[in-house]
């Protein structure tokens, strides 16, 4: 059976979470983005519908923040903080290929104000370990620029 390698992109001024292939990005005081990482959706497939909690939902770390639904199957995404929802993104909704061809800038996924950010962020790796973690998976993969 063939073995496609992963090849692509993990920037660097933002952090990963090796359990849920999620990337958290702070962008103001006490306020994140979160996506997919291209690795996530490298191991999930081509991204054909993406769902969000609704704004206001409180969601714990590890549990559902919403749903994406691949060519394979259903998954959900487990949100890699704390947070209260701020916003989905509907344009990622309305276009989940955005979240594919797009995953660290127009396919985001969810704006949300972390809830226990001091305690969760040193668990979260940056892009060099998260690169070393995915090279744990995949020996074979290739990072681009």
């Amino acid at each position: 059976m063939p073995h496609s390698a992963f090849h692509g992109f993990i920037p660097d001024d933002r952090l990963y979470c090796p359990r849920s292939e999620m990337w958290v990005q702070e962008i103001g005081e006490g306020e994140v983005r979160i996506g997919a990482t291209a690795f996530g959706l490298f191991l999930a497939g081509e991204v054909i519908a993406f769902t969000a909690k609704p704004r206001g939902a409180d969601v714990a770390i590890g549990r559902g923040m919403g749903t994406v639904e691949s060519r394979k199957t259903v998954i959900a995404i487990h949100a890699p903080i704390s947070f209260v929802q701020l916003e989905g993104n509907d344009a990622a909704e309305a276009s989940p290929a955005l979240v594919n061809r797009d995953p660290y800038g127009t396919g985001w996924m969810v704006r949300a104000q972390p809830t226990a950010w001091v305690a969760e962020r040193p668990a979260l790796l940056d892009g060099a370990a998260y690169r070393r973690h995915i090279l744990t998976l995949d020996p074979e993969a290739r990072f681009v620029d």
